[in-house]
């Protein structure tokens, strides 16, 4: 039932009870919020879409971003904090790839949709 709140708004109470019912507990809104944080930052977005490409080791992925290897290894750890990457040892070198096929339709949606936008 719509609730009367001023002269030209009204709440459609049981679509907003509904929906928060629905709505994820908050410390997974938090930990949701946290990606999209860290991928913001251009860096990290580009270690993310070469991994989507391709495996790499944090030698490859400095000489991609021109970045000294101490950088990428902190960008790294920040996206493995939040499961987006994995890496597995070959003798003393770290091989990196994203964490599961999520991270990479995560990032095949936001890429259309950026590319949808430039469009209109």
């Amino acid at each position: 039932m719509a609730k009367y709140v001023c002269d030209i708004l009204y709440v459609h109470q049981d679509k907003v009870d509904a929906i928060r019912k629905a709505m994820e507990a908050d410390g997974l809104l938090f930990r949701m919020s946290n990606i999209f944080q860290v991928l913001r930052d251009p860096t990290r977005l580009k270690i993310i879409l070469a991994l989507d490409m391709e495996e790499l080791c944090v030698c490859d992925i400095a000489a991609l971003t021109g970045l000294s290897q101490s950088t990428v290894s902190h960008h790294l750890q920040s996206l493995r904090q939040l499961n987006l990457v994995n890496y597995r040892r070959e003798g003393k070198m770290a091989i990196y790839s994203l964490a599961d096929k999520h991270v990479s339709a995560m990032i095949t949606i936001s890429r259309d949709h950026a590319r949808e936008a430039d469009r209109t």
